[in-house]
């Protein structure tokens, strides 16, 4: 097949969205697919643009056998409601010509990634044009996020763009998501039972893999190696309810074994360290490189998932997948009955979102009880095996795309040849 990938984010962003978009369609040129992006200069999750990289020019480049045509956007130091909407609006603007281009090549699928949903109708109207299907994945309902978390507010605004946001997704051959909940909101929205379609974030789960000695981090940043190290590794940016975790760390400062860990990067860093300053066993870090990801998720004892109230079902955490693939417990805040908090049920402790005496509590019982975390461990492997791992998931994305061109998909060499690895 040829396939053209359009979306904002792309590698070597090192986490959320762009990760997943290049791990697609670099696995879709490994199974010998002709694979085009169009997509902007990196710049998440620092929302600044990568070194090597300029925010206002076009360029093509090579990477993993994938032809990759980046478009000018303008990028906020700070972003907030009518400066992401400025911003995504830049590129969905400045990457048409690029869209067109490679288009020219006759596509037989347009898949576009939401964010940014201003990027749909460009990728919906070149499909027709070119005769190729269209695809719309979403990774994060950003208009609703908007909505819930206060950065759009108005009641008529918000049924204004419910009703173009539904048209215009009823118009895709599909239209698939990262969840279940996500999915039945796709179809609430609009979309014909038959043409939604759930494709799950993953994991490569030989590459993150449980390390019983924890990693290489614990030396490198003096931390004990008796210490129970709880980390938040991940985007720093509004929807984590990231300040949630510095009044956890101040509320069991007390207790010596206890170090926390966060890693990332994003508008939110900077108010969450101000919050941390002076408590002596908080650490920061950088976003690391994706060779030290597997020993950066071995350090934690515990990992923690913050969530804001607003963003329940709306999006599913990418991060999760690394966490459950080490073999870690999760502590997560997320809402009763959502479907973060049906997956982490069985492989953490769940508390309110936003409620840092209840994370606090949660984090406490599992640095004092070493079997518990072992066991929520070991379940929380189980499931990456069963559900996430990266050649089962994207080998069915694969039979979905066939089936909306019309070609049969070929089993991936790698699964034939993949052995299949024990629970134990």
């Amino acid at each position: 097949m040829k396939i053209l990938i359009y979306g904002i984010n792309y590698a070597p962003e090192l986490t959320g969205i762009g990760k997943y978009s290049a791990e697609l369609a670099e696995w879709l040129a490994a199974q010998g697919h002709d694979v085009d992006v169009v997509t902007a200069p990196p710049y998440y999750p620092q929302w600044q643009v990568h070194d090597g990289y300029r925010a206002g020019r076009y360029r093509k480049e090579e990477r993993a056998g994938v032809t990759v045509r980046r478009a000018p956007l303008w990028v906020p130091a700070r972003p907030g409601g009518l400066k992401r909407l400025i911003h995504l609006a830049s590129f969905a603007v400045s990457s048409l010509p690029s869209l067109l281009r490679a288009a020219a090549r006759r596509p037989d699928l347009i898949l576009v990634v939401e964010p940014a949903l201003f990027c749909a109708p460009a990728a919906w109207l070149t499909a027709r044009l070119c005769g190729a299907r269209a695809w719309l994945h979403i990774q994060d309902y950003e208009v609703d996020a908007a909505f819930e978390l206060g950065l759009l507010k108005g009641a008529r605004l918000r049924a204004l763009v419910k009703r173009a946001e539904s048209w215009l997704m009823r118009r895709f051959d599909r239209v698939s998501t990262i969840s279940h909940r996500m999915l039945d909101l796709a179809v609430a929205k609009g979309v014909a039972p038959e043409r939604a379609v759930l494709l799950p974030n993953w994991i490569d789960v030989n590459a993150i893999s449980p390390r019983a000695d924890g990693g290489d981090y614990r030396a490198e940043l003096g931390i004990p190696a008796n210490a129970i190290v709880a980390l938040y590794s991940g985007n720093m940016g509004g929807k984590q309810g990231l300040q949630t975790l510095a009044d956890v760390a101040r509320q069991l400062a007390d207790d010596a074994r206890l170090w926390f860990v966060f890693c990332g990067q994003g508008p939110e860093r900077a108010p969450l360290q101000a919050r941390c300053e002076g408590l002596p066993r908080v650490v920061f870090l950088d976003l690391q490189p994706a060779a030290r990801l597997g020993a950066l998720l071995n350090t934690a004892d515990i990992h923690l998932l913050p969530q804001r109230a607003g963003a329940a079902d709306l999006v599913m955490p990418s991060k999760l997948t690394g966490m459950l693939a080490s073999g870690r417990p999760v502590v997560c805040g997320a809402a009763a009955g959502t479907e973060l908090a049906t997956v982490v049920a069985h492989c953490g402790l769940l508390t309110a979102p936003e409620d840092a005496d209840a994370m606090a509590q949660a984090i406490r019982t599992l640095s004092n009880d070493a079997q518990t975390r072992q066991a929520l461990g070991a379940s929380a492997r189980h499931y990456a095996l069963t559900h996430l791992h990266v050649d089962a998931v994207l080998a069915a994305a694969e039979r979905e795309f066939a089936a909306v061109v019309g070609v049969k998909a070929q089993t991936p060499a790698s699964m034939k040849s993949r052995t299949r690895e024990s629970d134990t």
